[in-house]
């Protein structure tokens, strides 16, 4: 069953939330909230990676988001630490943590590969080539389901030379990171092209400018949450082992028609439960 991380940015300036929950305590109200609407793993991040966004210092992300993991974790809910530092990563694994969602992969920090290889925790390295100011000029490719392919195959090699365990990785494609409208439907079209590294795959589509191809010109991000839960359910029909979305609510519910189509699948299920129509 696909997996689903609620994003809870602690930030000022994230493209679709940025503000609301940045005080401690709203973040840690959201976290729960995320997960009472049927998040299975709540994504902590303290810096945003939109495009042009602006780096924050690794001790300004570690003061907006250990508190929060802390409250979270003690409270029984799996967290993820959104982070390409590995100074933030070690401080979010010890305050309880148990994925660290890498964007950049291990290419921000040389030192992350060693963080996540000690914590033994579920290490998601997203496939990337460059930080939010510069990724943008970086979106060539001669064919982009092939050359991230080999990008993130690359990356296999690296980060289990330097510890980490096979077992521990989660790859995810990058959509929206250094990558076209066309490139991030092109990847989304062919993430069986994927199933051959052999790791689980994470979807991040949330919200992300892309999906907005659907939508009327004029609609807003929210708009985009729709969209979102039906990649959702084409990244959890093409085995993805996790989503990661800013609303939770809709793509659990997109998953429960999923889960039930399944069901009524098997030889011989029948569910009366819900009646008929007059």
């Amino acid at each position: 069953m696909t997996l689903i991380m609620g994003v809870l940015n602690v930030t000022p300036d994230s493209f679709s939330d940025g503000g609301r929950w940045a005080s401690t305590d709203a973040a840690i109200e959201h976290g729960l909230r995320l997960v009472a609407q049927g998040a299975d793993i709540v994504d902590v991040g303290g810096e945003s990676t939109r495009p042009g966004a602006t780096r924050v210092s690794p001790p300004d992300e570690r003061s907006r988001v250990i508190p929060v993991i802390t409250a979270l974790a003690r409270q029984g809910v799996r967290i993820s630490v959104d982070t390409l530092n590995a100074d933030t990563a070690h401080a979010a694994v010890a305050a309880g943590a148990s994925i660290i969602n890498d964007v950049s992969g291990g290419l921000a920090d040389p030192l992350m590969a060693a963080v996540a290889a000690r914590s033994g925790c579920t290490y998601v390295a997203m496939h990337w080539r460059g930080h939010a100011q510069e990724m943008g000029s970086r979106a060539e490719y001669g064919n982009v389901v092939a050359d991230v392919h080999a990008e993130l195959a690359a990356r296999v090699v690296v980060l289990t030379s330097a510890g980490v365990k096979r077992s521990d990785l989660v790859l995810d494609p990058g959509l929206g990171f250094a990558k076209r409208a066309d490139h991030d439907w092109e990847l989304l079209a062919n993430l069986a092209a994927f199933d051959d590294l052999g790791l689980p795959m994470m979807v991040g589509a949330s919200r992300k400018r892309f999906v907005a191809a659907v939508l009327p010109a004029d609609a807003s991000v929210l708009s985009r949450d729709l969209p979102t839960a039906v990649i959702s359910v084409l990244a959890a029909q093409a085995g993805a082992w996790a989503v990661r979305v800013h609303d939770v609510s809709a793509t659990r519910t997109a998953f429960n028609v999923l889960a039930r189509v399944a069901a009524a699948r098997q030889p011989g299920a029948r569910d009366d439960s819900a009646g008929h129509d007059a």
